[in-house]
């Protein structure tokens, strides 16, 4: 029994991106296409996203120039290669508050966001800081932090306070405190609806961004496999290496269960295919009756 299907769906890449910054100690490895993607979630009546990427304006599109990401595509171009309109979208659950995850707000009219009070809160008050301290700002669009307030007014925006079981049925949200991001949050799927479910799917946020942040050799300190956590932090390596803990631990240890959006090598693991906009459409699991969005 599956109750949700679940899509990662890529809407832009940058290419030659540093191994390096993806994971800690790749120094010397080749350099990577890194695509964006927003995972979405569809059953027990909801349309859900985690994440929604970035809106390709203003200081978004500034970001994404700097960053080299090329081929963005808005979220209903992205969305109708499985039969979806924003509109349709019902949940958003916001793992960090970094621009390629918080972006597109407005495009979602109909959707009630989740996202850790920590997160918006310490994000508030580092854009109060020096200018000399705005390295911690360097993947932040200010403009997020506006939306989150203007959707709180209007009863849209729910702040979660650590963790948050069946926050839609068999959907539990947990916070990662002081790790890439100030108030980071990974969306744990249990997709056979038990409490103690023998079908759990992590969606990781930015906590894992490749296949090797927890499958990676560790053998030059003589162990078999090491966690591995991205260079791009603001927060604590330590805290992200726990919070990889808790995932693998949750997920039996069975590494493929935990799923990073910036991996492009998704399409090696799970059913895919190219959309006509040049994207990636990665089916990670269907509900029961689902149909496929990758096989004709």
């Amino acid at each position: 029994m599956a109750d949700y299907s679940i899509h990662v769906l890529e809407y832009a890449r940058t290419r030659n991106y540093p191994k390096a910054a993806l994971v800690y100690g790749a120094f010397e490895e080749v350099r990577v296409t890194l695509p964006y993607s927003y995972i979405l979630l569809r059953g027990r009546g909801h349309v859900a996203l985690v994440d929604v990427g970035y809106s390709h304006k203003d200081h978004g599109k500034y970001l994404a120039e700097k960053y080299g990401i090329e081929n963005w595509r808005p979220p209903r171009t992205v969305l109708s290669e499985c039969g979806i309109a924003p509109e349709d979208v019902d949940t958003v659950f916001i793992t960090h508050a970094h621009f390629d995850h918080f972006g597109n707000v407005e495009d979602f009219p109909n959707a009630t966001f989740y996202i850790q009070r920590e997160e918006i809160e310490r994000w508030s008050w580092v854009l109060s800081l020096p200018d000399r301290m705005r390295w911690m700002t360097a993947s932040l669009d200010p403009a997020s932090i506006l939306h989150a307030a203007e959707l709180s007014a209007v009863g849209r925006l729910k702040w979660v306070d650590g963790c948050w079981e069946d926050v839609i049925p068999g959907v539990d949200l947990h916070l990662a405190r002081d790790s890439h991001t100030y108030g980071s949050m990974w969306v744990a799927v249990r997709n056979d609806g038990a409490k103690v479910s023998q079908d759990v799917w992590v969606l990781a946020g930015d906590l894992v961004v490749q296949f090797d942040n927890i499958e990676r050799d560790g053998s030059l300190i003589d162990v078999e496999t090491m966690y591995n956590p991205g260079a791009q932090t603001v927060g604590s390596y330590t805290n992200i290496i726990i919070a990889m803990a808790a995932m693998m631990k949750l997920v039996g240890h069975e590494a493929r269960r935990i799923i990073p959006v910036h991996e492009a090598r998704l399409g090696e693991r799970f059913p895919s295919r190219i959309s006509r906009e040049d994207l990636r459409i990665s089916e990670i699991c269907l509900a029961d009756g689902a149909v496929s969005a990758v096989k004709s």
